[in-house]
């Protein structure tokens, strides 16, 4: 074993001497607590280690040990469902070994190795098999078909496999390779700071659908892409989150708490077992992994959340599935960072802020993407990454935001004034932004309508010509505007109100179909269309303002998915009606 001795402790940073064997990065057990501890600077066999666990009672003189070994996670059955801590060890089982009180030191297995898992083979003895190919099936969860993959650099014939009953540490294959017969067991080991191999990136040109109508129809993220969600306090991040937990088309949930306040956490670790899955009809657990790494948790065990967040997501992804992963949130990491960097004595970067922050973020986002994973045949997975961040008092110009926003390509801005407004989702339509509409454009046209694009660009047109009109309305009153300029506004409060404003709570509301989306927009923008084409013929503003028929396009989000075409060509119907109806009135 490779051992030094403590020589000065700083809180979460431990100094020890005569480390000269060990390596960076490599796990070691601090003082007789064991507690676990990760290099992360060598000087000669001078050892910097950031301490995942509480460091008070510990001083100078006492033993550090190197596993030899990265800081690593255990991938296989057992992960679905699980909550864990930012080093992966499960919160359930440390509860049955240590109580409520968490002990320091405790070392529990990520995944439970004496329950027997049902291994059911897709591959036959004889055949040839690449890393990456799926040797057989665990049924997890109703949800979760887990595809047990021939471990990275195996490649070979296979000798022997078996179904039945096995425990993770049973091997459920033997592999012929040309380095002898490896044994092959359900359960594999990846060093987390790694990102796990793949045959080739896609272009992101798939929407990942979401239901909510802000974010599909004006800021929409694609399979494999990445996005942020700042906001301040209160504005709704957790809501967001929840709704695209639930509704995004992933196959799988990743969510990681990072650093949040406990009752936040609590509130999640309560929910998500609640909420219902639309797919199959149980608990939203049944396809989601939970990492739970509150505030009050030593501080550098963040930086390890995160990281173990993305390596258990880039498992999923290599069984071919479409993966979406949530940190909540990477503001709380980035402080983590800044207070290891002040231990370190580093030079300080804005607002105190290592200098390699951005660095860093980047490392951690450029982990998700649309890919052709290994194995023999090209099987697509991906993995989304959606990171909410938190800037003090909202202000998005601070380091953390400005480096997050370099690298995502979607912008999802949550606005204070808007949820007290009680407009939620509270995504401020002015200053959110995607950049992957032009990518995303074919595939609109091809899966919702032929003018999606264009009923999008009216829309926003809109909202941007209103923002520009209620200035002077707060200037000088409504009654300086033109009867255009009017109708202009009302159409925008239509949008904003109607089709904006969705209701995460209302069983109807909380989710729309595209199809649905694109009635919608219809409805809006042809109100607008007959309105502006009436007023040219001399028909009365007030009139065409208050017609009924608003009433019934405001309500049609309510309206469930087998009746909205029906319902969309009657509100067409009444509404060609009742314009008519003004016409003449005008006239009189």
């Amino acid at each position: 074993m490779k051992s030094g001795i403590i020589t000065k402790v700083a809180g979460p940073l431990v100094i020890a001497e005569g480390m000269r064997d060990a390596n960076m990065y490599d796990v070691v057990r601090v003082s007789s607590k064991r507690l676990i501890g990760e290099i992360i600077e060598m000087h000669g066999d001078r050892a910097s280690i950031q301490v995942y666990e509480e460091t008070s009672g510990l001083g100078p003189g006492e033993t550090v040990v190197s596993t030899g070994a990265p800081l690593s996670v255990e991938l296989g059955p057992g992960l679905i469902g699980a909550i864990y801590d930012g080093i992966q060890r499960p919160l359930d089982e440390i509860m049955k070994v240590a109580g409520t009180n968490l002990k320091r030191g405790v070392d529990v297995p990520s995944l439970n190795h004496s329950k027997k898992w049902k291994f059911e083979p897709v591959a036959k003895t004889g055949d040839k098999l690449k890393a990456g190919d799926i040797l057989g099936t665990v049924r997890e969860t109703a949800a979760v078909l887990h595809k047990i993959l021939v471990p990275n650099k195996i490649n070979g014939t296979v000798k022997k496999i078996q179904a039945g009953e096995f425990t993770l540490d049973d091997p459920v294959a033997v592999i012929k390779t040309d380095d002898g017969d490896k044994e092959v067991k359900m359960f594999t080991t990846w060093p987390v700071r790694v990102g796990r191999p793949y045959k080739k990136k896609l272009s992101p040109d798939i929407l990942l659908t979401t239901g909510q109508r802000p974010i599909d129809t004006l800021f929409p993220l694609a399979k494999g892409g990445v996005a942020a969600v700042p906001g301040p306090f209160g504005s709704g991040k957790t809501v967001v989150q929840h709704q695209l937990a639930k509704w995004a088309a992933a196959d799988i949930i990743v969510y990681i708490g990072c650093g949040e306040r406990g009752n936040e956490m609590t509130d999640v670790l309560n929910e998500f077992p609640e909420l219902k899955d639309p797919r199959t009809g149980n608990s939203l657990m049944e396809r989601t992994v939970l990492i739970a790494n509150t505030s009050d948790m030593p501080v550098a065990a963040r930086e390890a959340s995160i990281y173990t967040g993305i390596t258990i997501a880039e498992y999923f992804r290599d069984m071919g599935y479409t993966v979406a992963l949530m940190a909540d949130s990477t503001s709380r990491w980035a402080e983590a960072l800044r207070e290891m960097s002040g231990r370190l004595e580093e030079m300080p970067g804005e607002e105190g802020y290592p200098a390699y922050l951005g660095s860093r973020l980047a490392q951690f986002y450029e982990r998700a993407g649309r890919v052709i994973v290994n194995g023999t045949e090209d099987t697509e997975g991906a993995l989304s990454v959606i990171g909410a961040v938190s800037p003090p008092g909202g202000d998005i110009s601070e380091p953390v935001s400005q480096a997050t926003l370099r690298i995502v390509k979607v912008f999802w801005g949550l606005d204070a004034n808007l949820a007290y407004k009680r407009h939620f989702p509270a995504i401020n339509w002015l200053t959110s932004y995607s950049l992957y509409t032009d990518q995303l454009e074919k595939w609109f046209a091809e899966n919702a309508a032929p003018d999606f694009m264009k009923l999008r660009g009216r829309m926003m047109a809109l909202l941007q010509d209103e923002s520009e009109l209620q200035e002077i309305v707060n200037l000088v009153g409504m009654d300086a505007l033109s009867a255009p300029d009017r109708l202009k506004l009302e159409s925008a409060r239509s949008i904003r109100e109607d089709y904006l404003h969705q209701n995460a709570f209302d069983p109807t509301d909380t989710y729309t179909s595209l199809t649905k989306q694109v009635l919608m927009m219809r409805a809006i923008l042809s109100y607008y269309d007959k309105a502006r084409e009436a007023l040219s013929n001399g028909a009365n503003i007030e009139m065409l303002v208050n017609i009924p028929v608003r009433e019934r396009i405001g309500r049609y989000k309510y309206e469930p998915e087998d009746k909205i075409q029906a319902e969309f060509e009657s509100i067409q119907a009444q509404l060609d009606a009742e314009i008519s109806d003004v016409l003449k009135r005008s006239d009189d």
